[in-house]
């Protein structure tokens, strides 16, 4: 741990500004507004940076200890802000500056509020460690967070035995944005949540359920403040909540439009061994890959509702990267889960689409468990659907009739362009795949490989381990 800045090197001093960047200096402000008493925080600091070369992408963790608010019954509690997911020296040796409108790098910073135990002196230094991973994807796969969004770990956040596996993110309750040189900064919160409060989030919305959680003290409360002893779910300590769920779900249907997936498609329609056909997908040939313009109209499936599978997906940082990343479409971000590797190879009006007769999808036991939240949190809503695959570069997306820009058609409902696939489920077919699909919401029942099929629809879903998706031979 490091100190920050001294108190006594204000804003007025002329070479306050050229002792610490000026994207540095501008959050430095914001957290200095909120703890004027503590202006040497304990810091985790990065040993080498990210644009040296270093693993990890955030500069600085500031660590504060919050007094909390007893009238609004709020607890004491440490308070964790990230330094470099914003552009902090605006001479592009991480991001690129863009100027002085737009955001300010990612144009966030990540901070965490975690509950302090009794008699606790210090503030425990794993959430610093959590924002990095967190830090990692972003820099990795420039899919940028936004409030509401949620991010399933599948592991203790603290490595301990704890329930709460899962974040949601959320706008800070204290920390307002910053006009920094480079650009705008908001503080995005990290709010951790246990395994049934992140599906009810899937199938509802983030929104919804940070409300709920507002609720409850001993859940997070008005600051959303993270309990790692927390034993219960709000769904265990108020019944009556999972009613306003249901009820939400019923009336709103599922803000989520897509998640990165274990997934593949086989077009039956054809031989498997046709693997000349840039058209066409098979597992077991290497996929072409999609155009650019498919790219952006996947993007557009994905802004909202980011998922990540386990943390092993969470991609590790190419320590071979100079000048922090390459940017294909300066000044704006990516925001889709797409890889990097999604270069437009082949020009989109190229590639005609391509109506299949017959199709095999493929998920593993853990995206398969979110078709029944695509067909009735999304399609019976009219919405769409996209499933990414993580491990090469395949799409499925899922829609109803109701659905605009799709090139699939109630006449031809299975339709690709590349290794993109679009299915278009009429409602009466959604509602019979609904009654079908039933035992996909027992997974402790589960038995893999499992296999549904509709013959008269020439469709065949299958639901496989792991493994066949990491085996590229399969």
């Amino acid at each position: 741990p490091a100190g920050g800045p001294s108190s006594g090197s204000g804003s007025g001093s002329g070479s306050f500004p050229s002792l610490f960047p000026p994207g540095l200096h501008g959050i430095y402000g914001e957290c200095r507004r909120l703890y004027p008493d503590q202006p040497n925080p304990l810091q985790v600091t990065a040993i080498l940076k990210y644009w040296l070369g270093g693993p990890d992408p955030l500069d600085y963790v500031s660590m504060y200890r919050n007094l909390g608010n007893p009238a609004l019954n709020v607890p004491e509690h440490w308070h964790y802000v990230s330094f470099g997911l914003s552009d902090l020296y605006g001479d592009n040796r991480v991001h690129e500056f863009t100027g002085t409108d737009g955001p300010s790098g990612f144009g966030f910073e990540l901070t965490f509020r975690l509950k302090r135990e009794t008699g606790e002196s210090a503030p425990p230094t794993w959430p610093a460690e959590l924002m990095q991973g967190l830090a990692r994807y972003v820099f990795q796969s420039e899919n940028t967070f936004c409030s509401g969004d949620h991010v399933s770990w599948h592991s203790p956040l603290d490595n301990s035995e704890s329930r709460i596996q899962h974040m949601l993110l959320t706008e800070d309750p204290q920390m307002q944005p910053v006009q920094t040189p480079f650009g705008v900064v908001t503080f995005l919160q990290i709010v951790g949540v246990c395994t049934e409060e992140l599906h009810a989030a899937q199938q509802w919305n983030g929104q919804g359920i940070l409300e709920l959680l507002r609720t409850v003290p001993v859940a997070g409360g008005p600051w959303l403040i993270t309990d790692m002893r927390r034993g219960e779910t709000i769904f265990e300590i108020d019944p009556h909540l999972q009613e306003r769920v249901d009820k939400g779900i019923e009336t709103d249907g599922s803000n989520l439009s897509g998640v990165s997936a274990k997934c593949a498609w086989d077009d039956l329609s054809r031989p498997p061994e046709d693997d000349e056909d840039s058209r066409s997908i098979c597992i077991g040939t290497q996929p072409r890959r999609l155009s650019g313009k498919d790219t952006e109209q996947i993007r557009e499936t994905l802004r909202r509702g980011l998922e990540i599978n386990s943390k092993p997906v969470l991609p590790p940082i190419n320590a071979q990267r100079q000048n922090g990343l390459n940017h294909d479409r300066a000044p704006s971000r990516k925001d889709s889960l797409e890889s990097e590797s999604s270069a437009a190879i082949i020009p989109h009006e190229l590639i005609r689409t391509r109506q299949l007769e017959s199709v095999h999808l493929k998920f593993n036991q853990e995206s398969g468990a979110l078709i029944p939240l695509c067909l009735r949190g999304r399609l019976l809503h009219g919405r769409h659907f996209t499933y990414k695959s993580i491990t090469g570069d395949t799409a499925i997306t899922f829609v109803s009739t109701g659905v605009e820009g799709a090139f699939a058609t109630e006449e031809h409902p299975y339709a690709a362009h590349g290794p993109w696939l679009q299915i278009l489920l009429t409602e009466e077919f959604v509602e019979r795949m609904l009654e079908d699909l039933e035992d996909l919401n027992s997974p402790e029942e589960f038995k893999l490989p499992k296999e549904y099929s509709w013959p008269e629809k020439k469709l065949k879903v299958s639901i496989l381990p792991d493994a066949v998706f990491d085996n590229p031979l399969h």
